[in-house]
C-alpha cells in the first residue's frame, strides 16, 4: 500500500503544481501594461477552479470604434476603403507585452480569397516592420515575420492544410499564439502547426499598427470581420473553444472581465507541455522539499524519421547594406621596359605571280621617225611610177 502511494505521489504533486503554473499564466501582468478584457466566459474551456483574469486589447474597437463587451452574436464588419493603420502608441499606450495570443473571426469573400494581405502588422519609427502576420491567399500558407536580436528579419511560413478552410468563405477562427521561443497556429481552436523560433528585438513603439490590409496597394482586404482580439498571454488562443462557431457547444451565457470574472472548472490544456515562464511565488504548492521521487517510467523509442517537408517559399529581399570603407591602396604594378630595335631581318621568298592586269589606255602619238632613204629614179618620159613604201 506505501508502495502504491509513492508511487503516485509525485504525479499528485507535479498535477498541483501544474494547475498552479496555469493559474499564473492566464493572470493579469503586474507591469500594468494590459487593461482588463471584457470577454464572454463559455468561449473558453474549463480550465481552472478560481476565476480568469483576462487582459488584452480589442484590436476591433481600436480600429473599428466598435464598443462593448465581446459577445457570441457580435456584429460583423464590412472592412470599407479608408487604411486601418494607426500609432503605435494609440493601440498600445503602455508598450506590447514580448508573449501574447492573436484572434480574429473572420470570412474571406469570392473576390478576395486568393489575395496575399497583413492581418497585423507593426512598424517602427523608421518605417521598418518589426512583426508582421501574413494571410496568402493564392498559396494558402500563414506568414509571420520578425526581426531578430541583429535587427535581421526571419520570415516563417505555416503550410498545413488545415489553413486551408481559411479560404472557403466561411466563418473561421485564426488564432496565433507567440511565446519567447515558440509560435502556434490554431484555425478553429484546433492546433494546426507548431514552430521554434529565434529570440526577437523587442517592440518599438513610436511607429504604426496596422490590420487587414492589402500587400499589393495598402487598401483593406475585402473580408468580413467580427473581431481581432490581442491577449496578454499566450496560452489564450488555446483555451478557446470557438462557441460562437459551433451553436451546440456554448454553454450558459455569463459575461466577465479582468476584476470580477465567474469561476470555471478544471482541465489541463496541451500548452501545458511547453515551459512557463511565471514566478512561483502565488503557488499553493508545499513550501518544504519533498523526498526523492521514484524513477519515471522508461519511454518509447523514437519514431520512424518523417518524409522530407516541401520546399520553402522565396524570402523577402534583404534590406539594402551600409556602404563599405575604402579599401587600402594596391601594390605597384610592374613597369615593362623600353626593348631595343633589332637587326634588319634577311629577304623574303619571291611571292607568286599576280593576275594578269587590264588593258591600259591608248597611248599618245609618237615622235616623228628618222628620214628614209632615197628612193630609185624615176623613168624617162614622164610616165609615172607607183611606188610603194613599206615601213
Amino acid at each position: 500500500m506505501v508502495s502504491y502511494f509513492l508511487r503516485w505521489a509525485p504525479f499528485i504533486w507535479i498535477t498541483t503544481c501544474v494547475t498552479c503554473t496555469l493559474e499564473m499564466a492566464v493572470s493579469e501582468r503586474a507591469d500594468g501594461s494590459c487593461p482588463p478584457l471584457s470577454v464572454e466566459d463559455y468561449r473558453f474551456s474549463d480550465v481552472l477552479d478560481r476565476p480568469l483574469d483576462i487582459t488584452g486589447f480589442d484590436l476591433t474597437e481600436k480600429f473599428l470604434d466598435r464598443k462593448g463587451t465581446v459577445l457570441e452574436d457580435m456584429p460583423s464588419f464590412r472592412l470599407g476603403s479608408a487604411p486601418l493603420i494607426k500609432p503605435t502608441k494609440q493601440i498600445f499606450p503602455n508598450e506590447l507585452p514580448s508573449e501574447y495570443s492573436l484572434a480574429a473571426v473572420m470570412r474571406v469573400r469570392r473576390t478576395t480569397k486568393k489575395d496575399r494581405w497583413y492581418f497585423w502588422q507593426i512598424f517602427d519609427q523608421s518605417g521598418d516592420s518589426q512583426v508582421s502576420v501574413v494571410v496568402d491567399g493564392g498559396k494558402k500558407v500563414v506568414e509571420l515575420s520578425f526581426q531578430d536580436l541583429q535587427k535581421n528579419a526571419l520570415r516563417y511560413t505555416f503550410k498545413s492544410r488545415d489553413l486551408h478552410a481559411l479560404f472557403d468563405r466561411q466563418w473561421h477562427r485564426l488564432g496565433i499564439s507567440l511565446q519567447s521561443n515558440i509560435v502556434s497556429v490554431y484555425v478553429d481552436c484546433k492546433l494546426t502547426e507548431r514552430r521554434l523560433i529565434e529570440e526577437r528585438i523587442s517592440m518599438d513603439s513610436s511607429g504604426r499598427t496596422l490590420i487587414t490590409t492589402r500587400i499589393e496597394d495598402g487598401r483593406p482586404v475585402d473580408i468580413e470581420m467580427k473581431q481581432i482580439l490581442l491577449y496578454c498571454d499566450p496560452y489564450m488562443a488555446e483555451m478557446e473553444n470557438c462557441c460562437e462557431l459551433i451553436e451546440s457547444k456554448c454553454g450558459m451565457k455569463r459575461s466577465f472581465n479582468g476584476t470580477s470574472p465567474p469561476p470555471v472548472t478544471a482541465q489541463i490544456p496541451l500548452m501545458l507541455s511547453q515551459p512557463a515562464s511565471q514566478s512561483m511565488d502565488r503557488c499553493p504548492c508545499p513550501d518544504e522539499k519533498g523526498d526523492s521521487g521514484l524513477p519515471g517510467v522508461s519511454v518509447l523509442p523514437n519514431g520512424n524519421k518523417g518524409d522530407k517537408g516541401e520546399l520553402g517559399s522565396e524570402g523577402q529581399k534583404g534590406i539594402d547594406g551600409e556602404k563599405g570603407d575604402v579599401g587600402p591602396n594596391g601594390t605597384l604594378g610592374l613597369l615593362n621596359p623600353k626593348c631595343q630595335k633589332g637587326e634588319k631581318g634577311e629577304p623574303g621568298q619571291q611571292g607568286q605571280p599576280g593576275k594578269e592586269g587590264k588593258r591600259g589606255r591608248r597611248g599618245k602619238p609618237g615622235e616623228p621617225g628618222p628620214r628614209g632613204l632615197p628612193g630609185p629614179s624615176g623613168t624617162s618620159g614622164g610616165a609615172s611610177v607607183k611606188v610603194s613604201f613599206q615601213t
